[in-house]
């Protein structure tokens, strides 16, 4: 991070530099520490330049010129979410920064980061990675502006985009830029997107159109005639159009930015489309023009073998913030003891974005390999035994897989979980058991805990599962999601309806009693949502009323880049089934689904009074048992 460590290392120059919107912390849960202990392992110099100031470009230049080219982040999340809370008001704390202060990165991170490095350093290659990145890559709608903006591809001076897990993507571009190749003719890994002049994709696509009327006229050619130099030549340029229609039959084209940014039901059905080529079996490439470029995703990146991920997250990583700074980086405070197990998940939730990231198919590491970091932690000296998570974006998705995995990756058709848990779907828990009980074992582990990110309806397949999460894995809570207590709310989600989550609660607390335990769900819920009305809203508080469940795990909804859900929201279509879908965009409904959640709460007295007399149901005001607020003024 520093001139004085390249020295030490007996470096003059740096190969690579990554920029992050994060503090620098070398441990496997941050994207820029992977990346960087990847490059590394691969042979290459790698710098860090974290959180750098964007007023000017000297920060920027503060560890010299990258001998290959500089990889930009803007960190764990993107910039927007990091910096701004759902009513978009700044946020007080960052937890991705020293001392959690808030502030330290822009908002478009990405952006203004490559436009700094490209006025220090015109020449050298720019490569886009991270969620902020990643998700932008195609037009898209952006919370912030209200509106539909360009790729980030074609709002950053930058070669290339990284999209999903990087890995394999970024050491070979920089094996091919050691190599000698110019970036500009980098276009044919897999997990990248780059971009071409709209002139370009236009002869493209020309060449591409006479090799196709030079087929149906070499069909009715009847005679072979001498082949002249003129013939030659004409044979040359067939040979061109043909390779051009060859590598166009690998893209799908969607609706321009033009088009989406003008029309919602070409916005729906561009992403409808590249949705369905997110699939690292069968997946085909993406093209979206610009109004000054065209750009074009390829197919996604295979998913890393169980040998890979395994070599990935033993690279030596000290799991500590970078010695420079004198505060904790709150976000290492969280993972610092937790142990990553796969990658991916099934679920499908539509406000999720890990389907579009990480994929819906499952990569896991081996027990062993688990086991060998596991035994790292216990060496540490302000280890105490515990370690507080194993999982990956679920908990409880380690080692499962579906027998049409291998041959067409995940269905297209249909979700592994909603409306009901496919039965294809390998959904037992042994594998995950095994290791859990073998931490346990391990020398130095008092406790494994699993408090959050259990996909119930999942678990419910495995009693066995269960039955040892509430005996070992759950220090006192247990944190789940449903989210909300809709049907029809449940449904735009892709999540299961309450009757499961009833059925799991009530197992719960039956083995909970069994194994002698005291031990109670936290529910994450959700206001906001597509599809949830003022109606929708109330009948989630009633139901808490009734269950039981009041609870400050609430959030608001909010649209981000690449997911169902968003697309709803800007759309007010599904862009499955084309169907219209009720968005609440106004402050002041919004305002009011979220006071529901918190009926009990003096201050959100006048907008639950509000939404009630608005929908009618001023029945819930007043002094009986099932009111949800006294009469006003009175509590």
């Amino acid at each position: 991070m520093s001139l004085e460590e390249v020295k030490a290392r007996g470096w003059k120059e740096l190969d690579i530099i990554l920029i992050s919107g994060d503090a620098y912390v070398d441990h496997s849960s941050f994207g820029t520490a992977i990346i960087g202990r990847v490059l590394e392992d691969a042979g290459f110099r790698v710098g860090v330049i974290a959180q750098p100031r964007w007023d000017s470009p000297e920060d920027f230049k503060k560890l010299g010129k990258p001998r290959l080219f500089f990889s930009v982040s803007a960190g764990n999340t993107d910039s927007m979410v990091s910096n701004l809370t759902p009513g978009l008001k700044p946020r007080n704390k960052d937890a991705y920064s020293p001392g959690g202060r808030a502030g330290i990165r822009p908002n478009r991170a990405v952006i203004i980061y490559s436009n700094k490095i490209k006025e220090a350093f015109p020449e050298v290659p720019i490569v886009l990675g991270g969620i902020e990145a990643s998700l932008r890559r195609f037009a898209h709608y952006d919370y912030l502006s209200d509106k539909v903006r360009q790729s980030i591809l074609a709002d950053a001076p930058a070669d290339l985009i990284v999209y999903s897990m990087g890995e394999l993507q970024i050491v070979e571009i920089a094996k091919r830029l050691q190599a000698g190749e110019d970036i500009r003719n980098i276009r044919n890994i897999p997990g990248t997107v780059w971009k071409t002049e709209v002139k370009a994709w236009k002869e493209l696509k020309e060449r591409a159109e006479k090799s196709d009327n030079r087929l149906n006229e070499k069909e009715q050619e009847k005679s072979e005639q001498e082949v002249t130099e003129q013939e030659k030549s004409e044979q040359k340029d067939e040979k061109i159009a043909e390779d051009a229609a060859t590598f166009l039959k690998q893209y799908l084209e969607i609706p321009s930015f033009s088009e989406v940014s003008q029309d919602k039901t070409a916005f729906a059905k561009a992403f409808r489309i590249y949705f369905a080529e997110q699939n690292p079996v069968t997946g085909k490439g993406v093209v979206q023009p610009h109004p000054k470029t065209v750009i074009v995703q390829n197919r996604p990146m295979r998913l890393l073998t169980e040998a890979e991920m395994d070599h990935v997250y033993e690279l030596p990583f000290t799991g500590e913030t970078h010695p420079s700074y004198t505060e904790p980086v709150p976000a290492l405070e969280m993972v610092k003891f937790s142990l990553t197990t796969h990658r991916g998940c099934f679920g499908g939730c539509a406000f999720c974005a890990i389907t579009e990231h990480q994929g819906r198919m499952i990569a896991s590491r081996s027990i062993e390999s688990v086991l060998r970091e596991a035994k790292k932690l216990t060496e540490k000296p302000d280890f105490k035994g515990i370690i507080n998570g194993v999982g990956g974006p679920s908990a409880n998705m380690y080692g499962m897989e579906c027998k049409t995995w291998e041959k067409k990756g995940a269905c297209l058709d249909k979700s592994c979980l909603y409306p009901r848990v496919c039965p294809a779907l390998d959904t037992s828990h042994k594998k995950l058991l095994e290791l859990l009980r073998r931490l346990r074992e391990l020398p130095g582990v008092k406790q494994v805990f699993t408090g959050y990110g259990v996909r119930y309806d999942l678990a419910l397949k495995d009693e066995e599962y269960l039955e040892e999460l509430c005996a070992y894995h759950i220090s006192g809570q247990l944190r789940i999601a449903p989210e909300h207590f809709s049907r029809q709310v449940t449904n735009a989600m892709c999540k299961p309806g309450r009757e499961v989550y009833e059925k799991f609660t009530q197992k719960f607390t039956a083995l909970n009693r069994k194994c002698g335990k005291e031990q109670y769900i936290v529910n994450y819920l959700m206001s906001g949502h597509p599809a949830c009305t003022l109606e929708d809203m109330i009948e989630m508080a009633e139901y808490v009323r009734d269950h039981g469940g009041y609870t400050e795990q609430v959030q608001d909804f909010t649209p981000t880049p690449m997911t169902v859900s968003t697309c709803m929201y800007y759309t007010g279509l599904d862009p499955f089934t084309g169907k219209k879908v009720y968005v609440a965009k106004g402050k002041k409904e919004k305002a009011m689904q979220r006071a529901l959640m918190h009926y009990r709460n003096p201050a959100n007295y006048e907008l639950v009074y509000e939404a009630l007399e608005k929908a009618g149901r001023l029945d819930l005001v007043g002094n009986a048992h099932k009111c949800l607020i006294r009469r006003k003024g009175k509590w």
